[in-house]
């Protein structure tokens, strides 16, 4: 018998990842995606995030969950606008837990737990925020979504 064939997929984004948690950080060109996550990696807030990939994001459609993999080519490296490639500390892979979409602040939902946002990755609904990627607290709003994601009432509102 042979193993199933791995699809993988590749998506506009960057991914980053914290305690074996990959999040993924989408957006149009030159909403924020790899500012933000260099704030995240370089921030102070301790534990702090690793790269996965940065600008092309392959994915492979693991049996649990989407799984972020690093390109060999650029392992590490991320684009800093005005200076160039840049490494930074990196994993090989992390699982997507949580999809950041990057908008502006005036086309946010105030209060989203009305609803709960999901994007659809390598077929696996994984939750979703959305965030303006220059707010001073869109670092700590990735960071609070992360913490949230085993109470799905605290994250989405208590009408889950």
């Amino acid at each position: 018998m042979t193993a199933p064939e791995r699809r993988t997929h590749g998506l506009h984004g960057t991914c980053v990842a914290k305690d074996g948690q990959g999040v993924l950080i989408t957006g149009p060109s030159g909403s924020g995606k790899s500012d933000l996550a260099l704030r995240l990696i370089l921030g102070s807030a301790q534990p702090p995030f690793a790269l996965v990939a940065d600008d092309h994001v392959p994915v492979d459609q693991g049996p649990d969950a989407p799984k972020a993999l690093a390109p060999a080519r650029h392992a590490g490296l991320i684009e800093v606008r005005g200076v160039g490639l840049v490494r930074v500390p990196h994993v090989a892979s992390a699982p997507i837990v949580l999809a950041v979409s990057l908008r502006p602040w005036t086309e946010i939902e105030r209060y989203p737990q009305s609803r709960r946002n999901e994007m659809s990755i390598a077929g696996f609904a994984v939750p979703q925020i959305e965030i303006d990627a220059m707010s001073p607290s869109a670092t700590v709003r990735v960071r609070l979504a992360l913490s949230l994601l085993d109470d799905p009432s605290r994250l989405y509102g208590a009408d889950e």
